[in-house]
């Protein structure tokens, strides 16, 4: 193994976390032919009774680490910790889900016997692990990530090997440690933390993985999906530019209280956080004043703190990029409406633009920090046409008390998932979570994610 560490601090002051081994590629090949060794070696396959067991026996080392479990995620990704006690409770949940999922799962009768070529025979499928897992995650949600996928592929019977934003990587690990206490082998399960860019897509695109399932960006995933080996199957999970659309009858408390956590929840670092903000006109003077004044109210700073609402973004770099693409939309004749500035060197101010140029990178991008555009409209189809307009489509929303909207709505917006009266963030982990077009291939959701990471195998029976 490479003598090289990976430091890992707190995006916030900086604070020295800890640090983890970084690979060469000779230790992550040698991972690679220990997980292949166990998968091919199909007598010593963990049956669903025992991954049953692991996965239980995780879920209650989960919950009585759960302080540290969410004290660790808002130290090194910065999420504020009342966000983060949710995301340890969710991802508990997750392991959970996966618990139920391979419990009850089942394989089908294939009614082969109305030919009379099969006149004497009979069909059945099972489900099986499809191989070595891969999997490569993000920083936003450096614990429930982990569980979509890891718990995923340990409930589906495959070993993976997991590689973690360089971030979080220390999430990551004391997941991997606690399927280890809960009985896990180790070679079902790896965390992976490559001596550089090289080295990981080496991992991903090695023929001894047979699925990668990847969290990201979407020049990356693309990247690496163009260079998976012949016969590796992939998911994809990227961002998008959530649209939200209010018209002229939505409840303006409800729907600022909604849009504020949906906009600036873990400084919009989030794949499908409220970004584009379609206001009818009639509507936009008092939809602006009620979030400002919302969005003034949110305490930004340290993540550790109970009472933040807002906490650093990533890297200083995101700072800066995020600060140039508000400044370029308001050269470009966007209106500030609040916010717009560094808080220190790590974090940015809750920030609101109105009308942004359709050209300006806040309308084209994915903002990934917490800035959200409003646009005015007069028409609703004006409105889902400007809101179709990028090559993202993830998932949308809309506010209405009315039927007819919200239908109109669901059945015209490129989403995967229409939210109606919530903001586009709304997600509970048993829910498909699809990107289209650019934003991701495949569906996320610890269901849909085993579901993948088995084939259904048959066998024809001649009686």
């Amino acid at each position: 193994m490479s003598s090289s560490l990976l430091k890992v601090n707190s995006p916030y002051n900086q604070d020295d976390l800890g640090s983890i081994a970084k690979m060469d590629w000779p230790t992550v090949s040698e991972k690679l032919d220990h997980a292949l060794a166990a998968f091919q070696n199909r007598q010593q396959w963990i049956p669903v009774h025992e991954r049953v067991g692991i996965l239980e026996r995780t879920t209650r080392l989960m919950m009585k680490h759960h302080a540290k479990l969410a004290l660790q995620i808002a130290k090194e990704g910065g999420k504020p910790l009342k966000d983060a006690l949710v995301e340890t409770t969710r991802a508990i949940d997750g392991v959970r889900l996966a618990i139920e999922t391979i419990r009850t799962e089942a394989g089908h009768v294939v009614p082969v016997n109305g030919t009379m070529a099969a006149a004497n025979k009979m069909a059945m499928t099972q489900l099986e692990p499809i191989g070595v897992v891969v999997a490569v995650s993000a920083f936003n949600h450096p614990l429930n990530l982990i569980v979509h996928q890891v718990a995923s592929a340990v409930a589906a019977g495959c070993p993976v090997l997991v590689k973690p934003a360089n971030d979080t990587p220390l999430s990551c690990q004391n997941f991997v440690d606690l399927l280890m206490e809960a009985g896990l082998p180790e070679a079902w399960c790896q965390c992976t933390v490559t001596q550089d860019r090289a080295v990981a897509e080496a991992l991903v695109t090695d023929p001894r993985v047979s699925f990668f399932s990847f969290i990201g960006s979407p020049g990356v995933g693309w990247g690496l999906r163009s260079k998976l080996a012949p016969g590796t199957r992939c998911s994809l999970e990227h961002g998008g530019a959530a649209p939200v659309i209010l018209n002229d009858s939505s409840n303006l408390q409800t729907t600022v209280e909604a849009i504020t956590k949906g906009g600036f929840y873990h400084a919009g670092q989030v794949c499908v956080s409220v970004q584009r903000v379609y206001v009818h006109e009639a509507i936009s003077n008092d939809f602006l004043d009620v979030f400002k004044e919302r969005a003034g109210q949110l305490k930004v700073g340290d993540p550790t703190l109970i009472e933040t609402d807002v906490g650093p973004l990533i890297r200083k770099a995101e700072v800066e990029r995020v600060d140039s693409w508000v400044k370029e939309a308001i050269e470009q004749g966007a209106d500030l409406i609040c916010g717009g500035s560094t808080t220190g060197e790590q974090c940015y101010e809750p920030t609101i633009l109105l009308n942004p140029s359709a050209e300006s990178s806040v309308s084209q991008k994915e903002i990934f920090g917490p800035v959200v555009c409003v646009y005015t409209y007069t028409s609703i189809d004006d409105a889902i046409k400007r809101a179709n307009s990028l090559p993202f489509a993830f998932q949308a929303a809309v506010f209405t008390t009315k039927l007819e909207t919200a239908m109109h709505c669901y059945k015209h917006l490129n989403a995967s998932a229409v939210m109606v009266n919530d903001h586009s963030a709304f997600r509970v982990d048993n829910m498909p979570f699809a990107g289209l077009k650019q934003s991701g291939l495949g569906v996320g959701g610890i269901q849909h994610t085993i579901r993948d990471m088995q084939i259904e195998k048959m066998l024809v029976l001649s009686m």
